[in-house]
């Protein structure tokens, strides 16, 4: 074993030893992932989520890169290591990545294989 000095980084977290504890800390990972989403010149708002009107069904939906947003949901979730005031916020966000449909019956009607049971 050899003695390798204080421990600085550990997963991406910055470690901070002082005499009243352990400190962790991400800042280098969010600078990198504002870079990375070109976000940098972002302003902050003193609100950190804003209730979205909701739209109707036949109102036209915005175009949504989805993989950049899953990238950046993704990014966010590991954030919130460090940062658990801001789990709201991502959970919130990560609910509208996916939606998902079952038939409760497989497809009972052979005919058409429809759901036959509602």
């Amino acid at each position: 074993m050899s003695v390798m000095g204080e421990l600085m980084f550990f997963l991406g977290l910055q470690v901070k030893q002082l005499p009243d504890g352990i400190f962790i800390s991400q800042d280098k990972y969010v600078k990198d992932m504002l870079k990375k989403f070109d976000m940098e010149s972002v302003r902050t708002a003193t609100t950190p989520y804003e209730v979205p009107k909701h739209k109707s069904k036949d109102e036209p939906d915005d175009a949504v890169n989805v993989h950049l947003f899953r990238s950046m949901i993704g990014s966010l979730m590991y954030l919130t290591a460090s940062r658990p005031d801001i789990m709201f916020a991502v959970s919130a966000c990560s609910r509208h990545q996916l939606e998902a449909y079952s038939d409760s019956d497989y497809a009972g009607s052979h005919g058409d294989r429809k759901s036959t049971t509602g």
